[in-house]
This record gives structure tokens, sequence and C-alpha cells, in this order.
């Protein structure tokens, strides 16, 4: 049979444009399907727009708190909320026409429109302008994202109730922005509130912030933000939203058996996301899904159709752009039979609060309920040069070790750049690097990442500020 397409993927985000960059890259005849703009959630309404205005309320928050210390003088510092809004759109549209200009210098034909899944082989492109097509491929692949979940809360749809997305383009600051949800998106938005002044609340729907994160990391980072004036009110489930005579919102959440609320300004519904397959299949077609509308997939990420693959948010697992990449060229060569290039065993995981947080591999607890036997090295920043120059909050880097197969398995930094530094931690994870190999290497000073030779070095009691403070 004779197909339009080698490939085809519905979806232009960091899963589907790798995907279909590689593919072309390898000899495949490729076309995406988009109906918004290229770059997905991840570099429209994500990652880069939210770390763009995390980067300027980190500066403005280092000129209100700290220019002093350091000797600097500046008056009258101030923020403009629609300024703030432009360079972020700035930052994007410069990386957006960075993915167009891919598409066309690899081979890439972009159709912009919306796909629906007719059979394994058929895809109905209903075009944004000019004609509707029926195509065909060879391999169609499924990388349309996820959107932001809404619980189902009375008052949810009063003014100022928001989620992540219309945040983002806010041109002007809530007062007090109360945050419901604890997790990485939440937690990111509250930081960035916190940062340009504003008054703050998290409403934790457990007993911790970050709940799938090292409880160490989690509850260092919630002292942290007490001490900056941010308030966090745990197992405050939300259950419903009103209005006051003066127009705020008041957040009512049960306590035992008796409700209590928290008034703000606005509302960030912050309660995760969920796979978008909106308009996916067509009539008389789909694939197998979970209760929650994710596309099953096996190890290879083909569907319960062959033929069909999908992979990133739409799928069960963690929704993080460079898995949603790393699962792109993995499936791309398993259509062209081919070994696959990428280690999807180990996930780095940043999460871009002040400081930083990153993770690798696995945290002690995960280790030990695997049954291995580790040991665990720390090193703290509070004795590292470049924390202490850049006026660093207290933070650490973990590192967790199997003793018996004497490698690496897992890493936990938070601190100034953690979210660069992981990338070092994930190489030794995935090549198993022994304590040996991982000391062996000199680390730079002063910089942040020196401390991870003395998180090394603690494996086996030898860190030299370790030393030290047993001298003391």
């Amino acid at each position: 049979m004779e197909y339009t397409y080698d490939l085809l993927v519905i979806g232009a985000g960091p899963g589907g444009y790798v995907a279909a960059i590689r593919a072309a890259q390898l000899g495949m005849k490729t076309a995406v399907i988009e109906n918004r703009q290229v770059g997905g959630t991840c570099l429209n309404r994500g990652c880069i727009p939210t770390k763009s205005m995390l980067h300027t309320a980190e500066l403005y928050h280092e000129a209100i708190h700290n220019f002093e210390t350091l000797g600097l003088h500046a008056e009258n510092v101030r923020y403009d909320a629609q300024r703030i809004q432009q360079r972020k759109e700035e930052v994007v549209a410069k990386l957006r026409g960075g993915v167009e200009q891919l598409f066309k210098s690899d081979g890439v034909t972009h159709l912009r429109g919306t796909g629906t899944i007719l059979d394994s082989h058929t895809v109905h492109f209903a075009a944004l302008e000019g004609e509707d097509a029926d195509l065909t491929a060879q391999h169609i692949l499924i990388a349309t994202g996820s959107e932001p979940s809404s619980p189902p809360v009375e008052g949810m749809d009063l003014p100022n109730v928001i989620n992540s997305d219309q945040l983002l383009d806010a041109t002007s600051l809530y007062d007090h922005l109360i945050v419901a949800g604890a997790g990485t998106i939440g937690l990111e938005f509250a930081g960035l509130y916190n940062a340009l002044g504003a008054q703050v609340t998290i409403m934790a729907t457990r007993d911790r912030i970050l709940p799938k994160v090292d409880k160490e990391c989690a509850q260092n980072l919630a002292m942290i933000l007490k001490k900056r004036g941010v308030k966090i009110v745990y197992k405050a489930r939300l259950k419903k939203i009103t209005q006051t005579p003066e127009g705020q919102l008041e957040c009512w959440y049960l306590d035992g058996e008796e409700y209590k609320s928290v008034v703000g300004d606005g509302v960030l519904l912050a309660a995760g996301r969920r796979p978008y397959t909106e308009g996916l299949f067509g009539p008389g077609f789909s694939v197998d899904q979970d209760e929650k509308g994710a596309i099953l997939v096996d190890e290879h990420f083909c569907t319960s159709v062959p033929g069909v693959y999908a992979i990133g948010d739409v799928i069960p697992g963690v929704q993080l752009a460079h898995v949603a990449s790393a699962q792109g060229i993995c499936a791309v060569e398993h259509m062209l039979a081919k070994e696959p290039s990428i280690c999807l065993d180990v996930v780095p995981d940043c999460i871009y609060t002040s400081p930083e947080i990153a993770s690798t591999g696995l945290t002690e607890e995960q280790a030990v309920a695997k049954g291995l036997h580790v040991q665990c090295g720390k090193a703290s920043m509070l004795a590292n040069g470049k924390s202490l120059i850049a006026q660093q909050d207290r933070g650490f880097i973990k590192l967790v070790y199997d003793v018996d197969n004497d490698c690496l398995v897992g890493a936990q930094l938070m601190c100034a750049r953690a979210t660069d530094m992981i990338n070092e931690l994930s190489t030794a994870i995935v090549n198993k690097l022994n304590k040996h190999q991982l000391a062996a290497v000199i680390r730079p000073h002063p910089t942040f990442g020196e401390a991870v030779t003395e998180a090394i070095e603690d494996l086996d009691g030898l860190s030299i500020h370790a030393a030290k403070k047993k001298k003391r």
C-alpha cells in the first residue's frame, strides 16, 4: 500500500516536534498536525513562559531584599506587569520560530489544523485555512499532550478563579493569591507571586507540600516559604468558593468536622493536568485508555491498535517535556526497528522554586522499598562558597548509593542551579558509575557543583566539611 506519509504526528509539543524532526532526519517522510502554536504547552503555556516570569521575579526580589547587603543601591524599584508579559512573549516567539525553522530545514511538513484518527492508517485533517483532507500514513503518533485539570468545585466559574494558562496571561497581579494545590505548578506560581511582593496562601490537600518529592526537600522548602511570608494550610481540600460582599473570593475547606476558609483576591486551581484527547478519534475508532482518559501503550509506545503510537502527557506516567521528547525519539526508533538510543528508566525531575529542586533515579525510601542495601551521602550548601556569595537559602545535595551493586541509584538536590547540576548525576546513574569513578572527577571551585564531591566523599565519611564539624 502506498501512503501519503511514513509518519503523521498529531501535536507539535516537545514530544511531537522532536519525534517528527528525528523521523525526518532518519529518512521518514513526516508531517505534523497542530491546531495551535508549535511548541505545545511547554513552550507556549508552561515551562518557558513560567521560567521567564520567574527569572524576572527573582531579580526583583534580589533588588528589594539583597541589594543593600551586596553594596548596591537602587531607588524606586518596581515592576511592570505588562512589560513582564511582553518579555515572556518575546522569549516564547523566538523559540517558537526556532522550531518552525527546524521543520523547514529537516523537511517536516507542518499542517495547521486538527487531526482526527479514522483508522490505523488514516487521519482526517481539518485545516484552519484551506482545504480539509484525509491523509494516510504508515505510522501515526499521538502527541496531543494535556490540559489543566479543574476539580468539580462549586464556585469555580466565579471571576478571578483561574487555571495556570490564564494566570500566565494576566497583565496585573493579585494582591493575595490563593493557590489550591501544592504540587509543582502550584509551588512555582506561589514562588513567583511571593517574589513580586504579593501575599500568598497555599492550600495543600495533604499534610505536606510536593507529595511526590523527597520528603526532606519538601520540608525544607516549606520552612523557607514560611520564612518568606507564605502561608501554608495543610489537609485543606477545597470544597467550594464563594464571593464576599467586598468582591473577594473565599475558599472553604473542611478541618475535621468544621468548615474553615481563606480569603483572597484570586484563586489558582493547580490540581494538575489531564490527558487531552478531545476530537482525536473518529466514529468507530478508539484505542485503549485508562479511567483518567490516558492512552495505554506498551514499552515501545504502541497503542492497542498496531501502527498507532502515543507519547508524552497523553499517556500514563510523568508529565515532563523532556520525557515526552525522549519517548518520541524512542517511538520513532522502534518504528524503524532500531534499538532505543535513550535510557527511559532514569528521569530527572526539576522544580523551579527558590531554591531549585531537582531529583533523578530513586529516593532513599524508594530504594529501600525495592530491597536495595543503600547508603546516603549528603553535603550541606551552608558550607558552599558560591552559595554564601549568592546569599542562597539553606540547601543540600543528597546521593543514594547501592552498596551491593556499587553504583549510584538516586540523587536529590535542593540548591541554586540544581536543575543544571542534575545532568551530571543522571549520567552517573545511567552508566552505573561507582564511588571511585564519581570521586575521580575534579569539580571546579568555587561552584555550586563542587558540593557533589562533598556528597560523594560523605558516603565514606571523608567529607572535609563533615570532618571539620566533627572536630568542633
